[in-house]
């Protein structure tokens, strides 16, 4: 089983690397909507420092749903879906190898930059520990919950409406504690519980959501 998770996650990577655009989309959507920001609100530091959890929250969000639509789309065009509902090996232990890739891919890098675009819109340096924190426990629940989307909507035609209006409502308790632990250490106030309460999420979506994806992935194959 192991060296099937290996090959797999190996598999992806070079699929990743055929595609370099949609490696790209979401972290230009991310850099492009952020640095968009302070043109549109003006570039007072006092503002910019207020709005600042929000915007990145947003943004990361955003560009993380922007790369769902063909998490699996392409596998079920070529007919590799229908095989590997058909394997042997467990559905939901393959699927979470491929939103693993998915995260490192996406959302990994958003926690890389988050940082960076802290400083431009003025956060503290002293805050950016605890934004890069709600970001490295709040996206992998962005990207295992989006899948679940994803699956449900694998076989449907235009599915990226859809796609976000099933997934977006879960997504909310993520981005009310994302942006709240970073508030909270912008007012000089303890972060833990926020970060608790998003690694239980964390916790919660690794352990259900591979299970949801593959019940959604066998009805749309199946349909």
């Amino acid at each position: 089983m192991l060296q099937i998770i290996w090959l797999l996650f190996c598999r992806e990577w070079r699929l990743a690397w055929r595609r370099p655009g949609q490696l790209l989309n979401p972290l230009v959507f991310f850099a492009i909507v952020i640095s968009l920001f302070p043109l549109a609100v003006g570039p007072e530091p006092s503002m910019l420092r207020t709005m600042a959890p929000g915007v990145i929250w947003v943004a990361a969000l955003l560009a993380t749903l922007l790369s769902l639509d063909g998490l699996f789309r392409s596998d079920y065009e070529d007919g590799s879906l229908e095989q590997w509902v058909l394997s042997p090996h467990p559905l939901s232990l393959m699927v979470l190898v491929k939103v693993l890739h998915h995260w490192m891919v996406c959302g990994l890098a958003l926690v890389v930059l988050s940082p960076l675009f802290g400083l431009m819109l003025s956060l503290p340096v002293k805050v950016l520990p605890a934004l890069v924190l709600s970001l490295l426990l709040g996206t992998p629940v962005l990207s295992l919950l989006g899948a679940v989307g994803a699956a449900l909507t694998v076989g449907l035609k235009s599915g990226g409406v859809l796609l976000a209006l099933l997934i977006l409502p879960l997504y909310i308790p993520v981005l009310i504690l994302g942006t709240g632990a970073v508030e909270a250490a912008l007012q000089g106030l303890p972060v833990a519980g926020y970060a608790l309460w998003l690694g239980c999420l964390a916790v919660l979506a690794l352990s259900l959501s591979p299970v949801a994806i593959a019940a959604g992935l066998r009805i749309g194959v199946s349909e």
